[in-house]
This record gives structure tokens, sequence and C-alpha cells, in this order.
């Protein structure tokens, strides 16, 4: 009786499936960071990747920067990289103790590569007597709406209709009244306050608060801190208006557990930007415990939880979380980034912060593809500076649908594109393989598309054609309802995109 009940539910919920309106993807790339376009998984799983440790790029050890540099911002500018980053000691660390000078600034450094970075005498603050710097803005120059240059998101607005003089944007928080504020530049570099009127009041904002421009919405997207009942969260609100935005929503987590989210870094993924992606760090007080007295720095610890208990208990890691809406977001449970072998400067409250911002960059083999690149901070508060390290991450390659070389499936939902040719971006060890069958409506092989007349694919390409042994190209199939069934056995597919054959 229970089996032929479980049989007639199954029935139904496949027919309400495949009676569901079509997704409509044109030729956008698509990635498997959540189960948006996933009918089902036969024998695969959705499998999320972790970012490859690389090398520390950038130390924070000029005398106006400190080991309180945090909330960075970083974006490719033309032919060169911006990564903008507070200055300051923090005034709960022993290096502050030693030296209670105390600044909030705001700085820049660039590069041409991601990895060697440069500070330019910018000739606009004045630090211990000399301009001779690269601080952008001081105290002093949002004295006007009590601003702190300590909590700053920096972003180029690319909205077309955005004027030259304002191409570049400071979030920064306010005390005049206590809120968020927009300053403007036409460089980057020289900016000044374009409303003493914050765009926005509803939040705590005692965190990096940013805001972009959403091209596929055509709306600018703000995201900040706030608390909820306690625990620490994100805000968010959307408006055609940068200088001003409806009272904010708090995000959702469907599924995910209660955590608490100290950043939000939620920005439209340059390949794909269709789809947000945050980075959040996240805030794990701990207790004291056997561990903790393991983990590296006890002493500085130690003294910092005089300060406050949760300045020496609090561990931090980095996670990933995506949104098709900007609002509701699938977050995975498990680190995106991990705090990594106990040694100096890690496994401490700050530790793992993930700047806001990607940039891609040239893969450290050579003939191997671009890789994407984040860049993380070490050694919060621990001595005289901080520590800027780089990780990297293929093109796409945050989730794959993965699968063993027993072999697994993925089954799309109805869907309909444009284009005349499938690209996917995959891996396979030297012995598997991956296959693509073109169903229709009803989930039956197109003839000409099945699992047999696709050739087998195999290797690691980030744009590899999939091609049928009639020679058939997919044009006859755009616009119409078609499902994909990708076989994979010991492979990993990252996304998937319909493109046009270039013309000859």
């Amino acid at each position: 009786m229970k089996t032929a009940i479980l049989s007639t539910i199954l029935l139904v919920l496949a027919a309400v499936a495949q009676s569901a309106e079509p997704i409509d993807i044109g030729s956008r790339r698509e990635l498997f960071v959540d189960h948006h376009l996933i009918e089902r998984l036969d024998g695969a799983r959705l499998q999320l990747h972790r970012p490859v440790r690389r090398e520390v790029v950038f130390r924070t050890d000029a005398p106006w920067e400190g080991n309180g540099s945090a909330y960075q911002s970083v974006f490719q500018d033309g032919d060169r990289f911006r990564i903008y980053y507070r200055g300051g000691h923090h005034p709960n660390s022993k290096a502050y103790q030693t030296n209670k000078n105390s600044w909030e600034t705001l700085c820049l450094a660039e590069s041409t590569d991601g990895i060697h970075w440069t500070r330019s005498e910018l000739g606009i603050v004045e630090f211990q007597g000399s301009t001779k710097n690269n601080l952008i803005l001081d105290e002093a120059m949002v004295r006007e709406i009590g601003g702190s240059p300590a909590h700053t998101a920096v972003f180029k607005d690319t909205n077309p209709n955005c004027p030259a003089s304002e191409r570049y944007k400071i979030v920064i928080v306010g005390s005049k009244p206590r809120g968020l504020y927009l300053m403007v530049s036409a460089d980057g570099i020289h900016f000044q306050l374009k409303s003493n009127k914050p765009f926005t009041t509803a939040g705590a904002f005692d965190s990096q608060n940013l805001m972009f421009w959403d091209s596929v919405g055509a709306v600018y997207r703000e995201y900040h801190r706030s608390f909820d009942k306690g625990v620490r969260g994100i805000m968010t609100a959307a408006s055609k208006d940068a200088s001003s935005f409806p009272k904010p929503q708090w995000l959702e987590y469907p599924g995910a557990a209660e955590q608490a989210l100290y950043t939000n870094q939620v920005q439209p993924y340059y390949r794909a930007p269709h789809i947000f992606m945050g980075f959040p760090m996240r805030y794990n007080d701990r207790g004291w415990s056997q561990s903790m007295t393991e983990l590296p720095g006890l002493q500085e610890r130690q003294f910092r939880a005089k300060q406050h208990p949760r300045y020496g208990t609090t561990v931090t890691d980095a996670a990933l979380m995506t949104s098709r809406d900007g609002v509701t977001f699938h977050r995975w449970g498990e680190a995106f980034i991990r705090p990594g072998p106990a040694r100096k400067d890690t496994w401490v409250y700050g530790d793992n912060f993930v700047f806001w911002g990607m940039v891609q960059t040239k893969s450290h083999l050579e003939g191997a593809p671009d890789e994407i690149s984040f860049y993380a901070m070490e050694g919060y508060w621990e001595g005289a500076h901080t520590s800027f390290r780089r990780y990297t991450l293929r093109l796409d390659g945050f989730v794959s649908a993965q699968a063993p070389l027993s072999g697994g499936a993925l089954v799309t939902k109805a869907l309909t594109f444009d284009g005349s040719q499938l690209e996917i971006n995959f891996s396979t060890s030297a012995a598997s393989s991956l296959r693509v069958e073109c169903q229709d409506a009803d989930g039956k092989p197109i003839p000409g598309f099945t699992l047999d007349d696709c050739q087998v694919q195999f290797g690691d390409q980030i744009d590899r054609v999939v091609s049928w042994k009639s020679g058939k190209d997919v044009s006859q199939l755009a616009g119409k309802v078609v499902r994909l069934k990708f076989v994979l056995q010991d492979a990993d597919l990252y996304s998937f995109q319909f493109t046009s054959k270039a013309k000859p």
C-alpha cells in the first residue's frame, strides 16, 4: 500500500515538474551553484569547491596603515587592479597599547597583475607632516557627516547613465544622522560628498556596507549589516536612484541553519551577472576550551579577551551564498575558505575576511586559462600589520555537478535557449568521460542528440563545444522546449552556455 502511494506521489510530482513553465536561459552562462535549473540528480551531487591558497601579496606595514586594516574593496579598472582598504591600529591589540596613535584613513594600492601591489604618492592627505602617501580619505574630510573612513566600500559604477563625475563611489558610514552616505569621484582618487543626507538609515552599519549597479535588473542594490534578535545579519534594498532607497528587508536563506554573518560581500558574478554571489565572514564565538588554547597566538588571544571575552574566543571563516533575485540566497553550510593550518596570524577574529570583489588573473601555469583571484585577510589585530593573501579558483569553479567513476547523471528542468552550439566548462580524469543528451519537454531523447549520438567528451577545459556524431548543431532546437541530460563518470561539470558559432 505504501509503495503504491509513494509511486502515485512521484508520478504527480513528475507531472507537475513537466508542466512547469520552461526557463528561458537565452545565451546566458549557467552555473550549478544552486538547484535552479536542476530537475534531478541520479548518482551525482553538487560539490562545493574551495579556492587554492596562494601567496601573501601585500602587507599593511606603512606607518599610516597598521593591524586594523579591513573592509577592502577590489576591482579591475582598465589595465590595472585597485584595492581600497582602511588604515589604523585596533585599540584592543597589544600593538595599539605600545603605540597609542589613533587614526582612521582610506588607502589605495594598485597592480597590473593582481599579485604585485604598489602604493602611489597621491599628495591628498597629510599624515605626520607629510602627504607622501597613498591616503585618499581621512576623518577631517568627512567631518560634516561624522563619517568613518574605517567603514567604507568603494565601487566603479557601471550604470551607463552615471555621470562621468560620479563614476567611482564610496559607501561610507556617517553619524549626523547615523546612516550610509555616498561620496563620488571622476578618477577614483579625489572624492567628495554627493549629499549630506544618508541614502538609508535602517541598520547597524557596523561592518562593510556596500552598493553596486545590477545591470540585469537595471537597479542599484545595497547590502548592509544589522542585528536580528541579537544575531548579526544582512539587509538589502534596491532602487533606480543611488541617493535614495526604500525600507530594507532581511536576506532569506531557506533550509540554512541560523548563522551570525559579519560581512556580506554580495556582488554579481561578472561572467554570469544574473547570479549574485556573496562571501560572508562567519562569526563563531567558540568560548574557552582545550582546543582554543591549542590555537596559535594564545598570549595575544588572552590579552584581547581582557578587553572583551569574545575578542579572545571568536574565530572566523568565509562562506559562499548565491541568489537569483538578490534577496533569497542558497547558503552553503560548509566553509568556502577555512582558516587552514594553525600558524602565526591565523585562527583569529577577522581571519579569512574576503575582500569585496573578485578579479580575473593569469594562471601560474603557462598556457592554462585565466583564474579568478580572491583576497582575504590574515593577522588582524595580531602585530604591527595585516597581510593580504591571494586565493585562486578556476573560472566558474565555485560548485560542480560531480559523479564518481561508477557514473551519475544530472537532468535539467525544461528550458529554452538561443544559440547554435553548447559549450561546457568541465574536468575529467584520463580514464573518464562526460556525455550530453538533448531531450524534449517530456524527457524523451531527441533523435540525433541522444547519449549514443554524443561524442564522448574528456579533458579539462572551460569552453569545450559538445558535438554529436550526426554533425548537427543545436540551432534547430533553439527556441524549443528541451531538457539536457549530462552523464558523468569521474567528472565535474561547472557551467554550460549556448552560444552562436563564430563567423569565419
